[in-house]
C-alpha cells in the first residue's frame, strides 16, 4: 500500500496497526518460539520495507537486520509484519504517519497513543502476541497505557539501537510490549545485552558493575546477569514506592482515582508509599523537545532525495533538497525539524539547547535523590484518557504536555513500565513504575504486582 492509498483511506487492516504484513519464521527451538512479534517500522527488517510511517522511504528496503531483530529471530520468534507509526517518531497519537492513522481496538474513535500506536494496537487487538517499539519521551508507554497492554521502556544502554532509524540518539530505546508484564519481560530478556554494533550498551568497571549482582565482574552487562522474566513474581511486600506529588496533581480526577486505588491494593500487598519530590519536571517536557527536536534536525539532514528519500527533481542541489523534503515529510516532522534547527542556530544555541542540557542534568539529579527514598517511583503513565481522533492534530502544543509524565524518564536515561491499572468511563488507565538505572528488576516485580 503506497502512503498516497493510505491517505486516501485505503487500508487493509481495520485497525491500520500494520504497514507492512509479512511473516518471517524464527529459529524453531528459541525461547520465543510460537510467538508471534509485530516491529515498529522504524526497525530495520532484512528485505521488508522499513518506512518509519513516512513517505520519504516509502519503497526503502533495508538490507540489514537491526540487532533486537536478529535476537528475536534467534529466539524463535515469528515476525508478522511491520507496526504503524507516527512520522519518524513524533507524535503521540499514530495519526502523523504517511500510511494513516491507527485505531484504537478498546474503542476505534480514539487514538491508540504512540509513536508506537501500531504495536501497542496490534498486541492489544491479538493481532501479534508481542511488539518492538521505540520510546524517545513515551512512545512506548504511552500507547501501553491508552491501549490497555504492557509496555517497558528500558534503561539507555541496555537494549542495542542498531538498526533503529534515528529520531533523538540520547533518549530513544527500543522496547517490548505485551499482554503480560511476564512476556513483556521475556521478550526483554530476548532483545537486551550488548552489542558491538552500538557504544551505548557498553558496560564496564566506570559503571559500577551489574547494579545487585555482587557475584559477577564489574565489567558484566547488567543484561547478562539478570533474567527480566524471573522478576514478575508479584512479591512486592517490604518494597518502597515514591509519589511524586508534581506528576499526579495534574493528572485528569478519574484518572488519579484509578491510580490511587492502584496504590491502596499494592499497600495491602505490604508495600510501603512516601511522597517525593520532583521540581524540576516542571521544564522537562519544554528541554525534552529542544532537545529531541535539535537531534532530529541533525538526524534527518540525510533524508535529501539523493542518499536517502524521494527524488527532488532537477535544479540546483538547494532547489532538489526543497523539493525532496516538502514531498517526503509530513507536516509535524517539519515543524520539528524547523524548531530543532532554530534551536540549534547561531545566537540560540547557548539561549535554548545549553539551557536544555542543564535542565535535564536537574531532572537526573531530583530523579537520584527520589531514589534514596523509595525503591521505585509510581505515577498515571498518562495524565488524560485516550483522546478521540483528530482532537490533538490542529493543537500541538497540547499534544507535547500530555508527555509529561514520561519525558523525564527519558532526560534522565532511566527504565520504567506502563502496566494497565484499570479503566475510567470505560477506557484503559495505565501506571508507571520508573526504576533507577538498570533496575528492571524492580520496576517489573511492581508492575506484575498490579497486574494481580
Amino acid at each position: 500500500m503506497s502512503a498516497d492509498d493510505a491517505r486516501d483511506g485505503d487500508s487493509t487492516d481495520d485497525l491500520n496497526a500494520f504497514v507492512t504484513r509479512e511473516t518471517v519464521e524464527g529459529d524453531a527451538d528459541g525461547p520465543l518460539a510460537g510467538k508471534t512479534v509485530a516491529v515498529k517500522d522504524n526497525i530495520s527488517t532484512e528485505g521488508i520495507r522499513t518506512t518509519c510511517g513516512s513517505a520519504m522511504l516509502a519503497e526503502y528496503v533495508p538490507p540489514y537486520d537491526a540487532t533486537v531483530v536478529e535476537r528475536l529471530r534467534e529466539a524463535g520468534a515469528t515476525l508478522v509484519g511491520k507496526a504503524n507509526m507516527d512520522e519518524f517518531g513524533m507524535g503521540g497519537t499514530t495519526e502523523t504517519s504517511a500510511f494513516g492513522p491507527t485505531k484504537n481496538p478498546v474503542d476505534p474513535e480514539r487514538v491508540p497513543g504512540g509513536s508506537s500506536g501500531g504495536s501497542a494496537a496490534a498486541v492489544a487487538a491479538g493481532e501479534a502476541d508481542l511488539a518492538l517499539g521505540s520510546d524517545t519521551g513515551g512512545s512506548v508507554r504511552n500507547p501501553a497505557a491508552f491501549c490497555g497492554v504492557v509496555g517497558i521502556k528500558p534503561t539507555y544502554g541496555l537494549v542495542s539501537r542498531y538498526g533503529l532509524v534515528a529520531y533523538a540518539n540520547s533518549l530513544e530505546q527500543i522496547g517490548p510490549l505485551a499482554n503480560t508484564v511476564e512476556d513483556a519481560a521475556t521478550l526483554l530478556d530476548a532483545i537486551a545485552g550488548p552489542d558491538e554494533h552500538d557504544a551505548t550498551t557498553r558496560y564496564d568497571a566506570a559503571e559500577g558493575g551489574a547494579p545487585g549482582a555482587t557475584d559477577v565482574p564489574d565489567d558484566v552487562h547488567p543484561a547478562d546477569a539478570t533474567e527480566y522474566a524471573a522478576a514478575a513474581d508479584g512479591d512486592v511486600d517490604g518494597m518502597t514506592v515514591g509519589v511524586p506529588t508534581e506528576l499526579v496533581e495534574g493528572a485528569d480526577d478519574e484518572v488519579v482515582a484509578v491510580f490511587e486505588d492502584a496504590l491502596a491494593d499494592l499497600e495491602a500487598r505490604g508495600v510501603e508509599t512516601v511522597e517525593v519530590s520532583l521540581p524540576s519536571v516542571e521544564h522537562a517536557v519544554q528541554a525534552y523537545y529542544v532537545i529531541a527536536m535539535s537531534e532530529a534536525s541533525s538526524n534527518l539532514a540525510r533524508f535529501d532525495g539523493v542518499r536517502y528519500g524521494v527524488d527532488g527533481g532537477e535544479g540546483n542541489w538547494n532547489e532538489s533538497f526543497a523539493a525532496a523534503r516538502e514531498e517526503g515529510f509530513g507536516d509535524e516532522v517539519k515543524r520539528r525539524i524547523l524548531l530543532g534547527t532554530y534551536a540549534l542556530s547561531a545566537g540560540y544555541h547557548d539561549k535554548y539547547y545549553e539551557k536544555a542540557q542543564d535542565a535535564r542534568a536537574w531532572v537526573k539529579r531530583d530523579f537520584d535523590e527520589a531514589f534514596a527514598e523509595a525503591d521505585v517511583l509510581a505515577t498515571p503513565t498518562m495524565p488524560v484518557l485516550p483522546p478521540k481522533r483528530g482532537e490533538s492534530l490542529d493543537d500541538p502544543l497540547s499534544l507535547y504536555l500530555m508527555d509529561a509524565n514520561t519525558v523525564p524518564v527519558n532526560l534522565a536515561n532511566l527504565p520504567a513500565i506502563s502496566v494497565p491499572a484499570g479503566e475510567a468511563e470505560g477506557l484503559p488507565v495505565g501506571m508507571q513504575f520508573v526504576g533507577p538505572a538498570f533496575g528492571e528488576e524492580a520496576i517489573i516485580r511492581a508492575g506484575s504486582a498490579v497486574e494481580e
